[in-house]
């Protein structure tokens, strides 16, 4: 089997170009806006040489690269006195999922995603972005008062997937997913989902139901991780590359089975490389999206969500 390069070690000049901005930027000289111009180019030449030769896991890698920007990071640029809800009103709260409202260009609107945390101890935590039935109830619950109050809805997306200890199984994770599915069809408000890294299995799937999916040009979103695809299909954890070649999870793929809707480009060497970028980038495509869906009536929403998703999976053999 060939060898599968490893992500981190291939972007290494792109990191140390990356730091040269980071200390330019610190120290501020006359010529910031040339040298950090010039870093910038070579940024795009290094990532021009490496892209055409990156693999299906490799990009896998990209997307859950732990510097690149979480849900919070997303909703500190786009939102304004964003508020935070805690709690299900069942059992208790899941910090793998923030969910709460926040102003976003001068509208309210419900932002809901997976978090996985930056620090250690803050991705124990968060349970490393994997959510419990509670996470899901508490998502759910926003969304029904957003829908109450006519607010657009907004999630998300980056979890390996749905947290599949024993526990979480007893207070009902499979329910919990399942019944979010049924419920999100039918909200009348407009529901956009974008995949900001990895969107993984049901744990994804349970806020993934929208009018619109997004989602950023290193991430996937997939029915498995292909760690455990390789551990089903083949036993054998080495075969993860083979996996993900085989899974056909990549946006370009996504995109083209009609899965996602707008791939949304990403700066040279991906999102954890230049945050103003991605930011703007994903403001752009979120702002055209929702105004598109508000022209709509609910009804058409409604309608064409449940076509959008009822027609996935249908496939014709030439």
């Amino acid at each position: 089997m060939e060898e599968q390069k490893d992500y981190y070690q291939l972007e290494k000049n792109i990191l140390l170009l990356k730091q040269e901005i980071d200390e330019v930027r610190a120290s501020e000289p006359p010529d910031r806006r040339e040298r950090i111009s010039r870093l910038r180019e070579q940024i795009a030449l290094e990532w021009e040489g490496l892209k055409p030769n990156l693999t299906s896991l490799n990009i896998v890698q990209i997307a859950r690269h732990p510097q690149r920007p979480y849900t919070l990071d997303y909703l500190e640029y786009l939102t304004d006195d964003f508020l935070e809800f805690h709690g299900d009103r069942r059992a208790g709260d899941d910090p793998a999922i923030v969910a709460g409202f926040g102003f976003y260009r001068r509208r309210t609107v419900a932002f809901i995603g997976h978090q996985k945390g930056r620090t250690t101890r803050d991705r124990i935590a968060r349970n490393f972005g994997q959510p419990n039935p509670e996470g899901y109830r508490k998502a759910l619950r926003i969304m029904k008062l957003a829908e109450k109050f006519g607010f657009p809805i907004v999630t998300m997306i980056d979890t390996p997937g749905a947290y599949p200890g024993i526990q979480a199984e007893e207070r009902g994770q499979a329910e919990a997913i399942a019944f979010n599915l049924k419920e999100i069809a039918k909200l009348k408000v407009p529901v956009v989902n974008i995949v900001i890294g990895e969107g993984g299995s049901g744990g994804a799937l349970a806020v993934g139901v929208g009018d619109a999916i997004l989602i950023l040009e290193n991430s996937f979103y997939s029915v498995i991780s292909p760690e455990g695809c390789a551990a089903i299909l083949w036993k054998d954890q080495g075969a993860i590359a083979q996996a993900a070649e085989n899974l056909k999870f990549l946006p370009h793929n996504l995109l083209e089975f009609g899965i996602v809707d707008k791939i949304i480009p990403e700066p040279p060497g991906g999102a954890h490389l230049d945050y103003d970028v991605i930011f703007k980038n994903v403001d752009k495509q979120l702002n055209q999206t929702l105004k598109r869906l508000e022209q709509k009536t609910p009804e058409k929403r409604i309608e064409e969500r449940y076509l959008k998703f009822r027609k996935i999976g249908i496939f014709q053999e030439k």
